[in-house]
């Protein structure tokens, strides 16, 4: 059985400065690599999958450093291309108290931005790929980059291979000519069988309100018939898509979450547990592991919802106790966290 995943998206070098101090304090960087899709591939080569990541990097040091810590966790770049000038960045401040975390972009003109259709041989590389996994991400960056996005999931539509997608809606990032983040990322939802997104992307995406969610501990009572009922809308409007996973997280303060989530798998709603998590780490990545975790239990027990969305939850929550982007807990890391109280 074909068991290989694919994702596509653009890997960034990320810079923060250390001890939650803001970007205009001090005179040192701390810098690691990261990116939606680049953290979803490692997080599932940690899980033991054989895991494709498609990019582009420039052809200098700093290019080669990005091929090199994907390798480093056993991710295969062989489909990586090189191309264009620069590495895109990002600047992460990170969250303190009452001080919400921050995000500045640096990705015009990167050698992801320079895409076109025709660059990538996709059925070379979607050969004997189970899933193909993208992002909204992909195409907010330029139209080159998301023509290259649907040139990839039509033809992994055509070979029968089956697409994830998370929404990850940056409306900082929809900034090139003609730009259409709404339907753009409809036209790609269409597309897929899997769907991840967090509740307010999901609102921004299919225009039905959001459900409340304050938790301020584990045991807050959800509104589960009007989960059913926002499940049930967005399957009417994504008919084609077989699991539909909403990650649902209340920010308590910068560093005390608490999180949980919901499924609609086969017109049934599965939920779990509310994980409340006092001591995050670092909250960049938590989306991806979920969606990591997601494909990870769809390729090796797809027959499990349940199974599936608790063992999705305990990936996101273990992410936030680990520095950086990637996830680096093992499925045993992740099996633990799940069984434990």
């Amino acid at each position: 059985m074909k068991n290989k995943v694919v994702t596509f998206g653009e890997i960034l070098l990320r810079f923060s400065k250390p001890d939650c101090l803001r970007l205009s304090q001090g005179n040192r960087f701390i810098g690691k690599y990261g990116g939606s899709e680049a953290n979803v591939a490692v997080s599932l080569a940690m899980q033991g999958d054989d895991v494709e990541y498609v990019t582009a990097v420039p052809g200098n040091d700093v290019g080669r450093a990005a091929r090199q810590s994907l390798q480093e966790y056993g991710v295969s770049t062989r489909h990586v291309l090189t191309c264009g000038r620069r590495l895109g960045t990002y600047y992460f401040e990170e969250a303190a108290a009452l001080r919400n975390s921050r995000v500045a972009y640096d990705r015009e003109g990167s050698s992801f931005s320079e895409l076109q259709p025709g660059m990538i041989d996709w059925e070379e590389a979607l050969k004997d790929a189970a899933v193909l996994h993208c992002s909204g991400i992909t195409c907010a960056i330029s139209q080159g980059a998301a023509d290259a996005t649907f040139e990839g999931v039509e033809t992994a539509k055509k070979m029968g291979i089956t697409i994830s997608c998370d929404i990850n809606y940056r409306k900082n990032l929809w900034k090139y000519p003609g730009a259409n983040p709404h339907e753009t990322l409809d036209r790609l939802m269409q597309y897929s069988d899997i769907i991840f997104g967090d509740a307010i992307e999901w609102y921004v995406v299919s225009g039905h309100p959001q459900v409340p969610f304050t938790a301020l501990s584990s045991d807050y009572q959800m509104d589960l018939p009007a989960y059913a009922d926002w499940l049930d809308a967005l399957h009417r409007q994504f008919p084609q898509c077989r699991k539909i996973l909403i990650g649902i997280r209340n920010q308590v303060s910068s560093n005390h979450h608490t999180l949980t989530g919901v499924l609609l798998a086969d017109g049934t709603m599965y939920h779990t547990r509310i994980l409340d998590i006092p001591q995050i780490i670092d909250p960049m990545g938590v989306g991806d592991a979920f969606a990591a975790a997601m494909i990870h239990s769809h390729l090796h027990h797809p027959d499990d919802p349940q199974f599936f969305l608790d063992y999705s939850l305990a990936a996101a929550a273990l992410k936030g106790t680990i520095p950086g982007d990637f996830n680096l807990s093992t499925e045993d890391e992740i099996l633990e966290a799940l069984n434990t109280p």
